[in-house]
């Protein structure tokens, strides 16, 4: 299984660049994983931002993934539940599995459809954080499916 994350907008601090990269490495040890930044639209309606954004996104996902759209109204699992989820997903054998965190007014309703939808946290969290905390549970998850002591219950 490879993991695919997409967002929309630069990274701009380097301490979240720093977090990124560091547990990129980290999830590369367990399966191939890559990210892809689209360009955020600026200058329109917010509906026309998400609709003009999520084309973009839209275009970076492969025929047959599962997709998962980091969204505030999502399901919130805890970091077992998240990996159970991601190991279900393996098992079945899927071969792209795509983690989608939108811009900064979210994703139009059409595209939200696209996938299940998943909640980090019932806070509001910046995009740019959400990069970092996103990554982390990913390896986490990895290590609770290993039995390795990083997780702790």
């Amino acid at each position: 299984m490879k993991i695919k994350i997409l967002w929309v907008g630069k990274t701009r601090s380097s301490w979240i660049q720093d977090g990124i990269s560091d547990y990129l490495g980290r999830i590369r040890r367990y399966c191939p994983v890559e990210t892809v930044e689209v360009r955020d639209e600026k200058g329109a309606e917010a509906e026309e931002m998400r609709r003009r954004e999520c084309e973009r996104l839209e275009r970076q996902i492969p025929a047959h993934a599962v997709v998962v759209l980091l969204d505030e109204r999502g399901d919130q699992p805890d970091s077992r539940g998240l990996a159970l989820q991601i190991n279900r997903h393996r098992e079945d054998g899927i071969t792209d599995l795509v983690f989608v965190i939108g811009g900064a007014f979210g994703f139009s309703d059409q595209f939200r459809r696209r996938g299940c939808l998943l909640s980090l946290s019932r806070m509001t969290l910046t995009h740019q954080m959400v990069r970092v905390f996103l990554l982390e549970q990913i390896y986490r998850a990895f290590t609770i499916l290993n039995n390795e002591p990083y997780h702790h219950d």
